[in-house]
């Protein structure tokens, strides 16, 4: 599906460093192989091919790969389109609007700290500028929280998702904690799909702990490589048992924060 809002670039730094290593090394290998150097030619024309690659890797996820993917994610979840559903970690939005085009009378939050290090020029005033050129304006609020301490009740949520976020809290401890939360707020018989790079074996392991059901994990393939297969992206889901239900779901919308 065409998108209409500007979605910047997942961490930014790596994406030019990649860049500028690259671009570093092929004119090292130029300069290298004009003067006669075989050996230090060889060595550097080998850098610049691997770091622009990566370059060129990690330029197509975070402007085309990841969108793909995660219309096939939400997807394979065949969401009725009267959700409540909340993105940890929403940025600018990406995925939380590829939600909201879901929803015909559900509704979605985001939730985030709006990092600039973690995604270029993250605001909310982005993110709800996205939303209104997507045409889902009226489906969204958005929440300035920390995912350790999400500001929703329990068993608010019928899905919770999450793309490329938790990773960016520094422990595992406390990403443990993120995925706690996110398993607070979901209600009995609510799922979970949260797509990341580092640590998905821990948040595995905590949902396990915390009683959740038909966990899995799986990778996500080349189109959400952030460089190459050690930086690719796992897509870990889950579902909160329906035996654990309350008296009735609460609701979290009612004006955005």
């Amino acid at each position: 599906m065409e998108r209409r809002g500007n979605y910047g670039y997942d961490a930014p730094y790596a994406l030019v460093a990649f860049a500028a290593v690259g671009t570093a090394s092929l004119a090292v290998s130029l300069v290298s192989w004009w003067n006669d150097s075989g050996r230090p030619a060889a060595m550097f024309a080998f850098y610049a091919v691997f770091f622009l690659a990566n370059a060129a890797s990690f330029f197509h996820t975070t402007t085309r790969g990841k969108f793909l993917v995660w219309e096939e994610i939400l997807d394979g979840l065949r969401l009725r389109g009267d959700e409540q559903v909340l993105d940890m970690g929403c940025g600018r939005g990406a995925v939380l609007t590829a939600v909201a085009r879901r929803l015909r009378a559900g509704r979605a939050a985001g939730v985030d700290l709006w990092s600039k290090l973690d995604q270029s020029g993250n605001s909310s005033e982005v993110t709800l500028r996205n939303a209104s050129l997507e045409g889902v304006g009226d489906r969204i609020e958005i929440h300035t929280g920390d995912m350790r301490a999400l500001p929703f009740p329990e068993g608010a949520f019928d899905l919770v998702v999450s793309s490329l976020a938790i990773h960016n809290i520094s422990s595992n401890a406390d990403r443990a904690k993120a995925i706690a939360e996110a398993f607070r707020v979901l209600k009995p018989g609510g799922r979970l799909a949260i797509a990341d790079i580092r640590a998905t074996a821990v948040y595995a392991r905590t949902l396990l702990g915390l009683g959740a059901t038909r966990i899995a994990r799986r990778g996500l393939g080349w189109r959400f490589w952030y460089g190459n297969p050690f930086a690719g992206t796992t897509l870990v889901t889950a579902s909160k048992p329906e035996a654990t239900r309350g008296t009735g779901p609460a609701r979290f919308l009612g004006g955005a924060a």
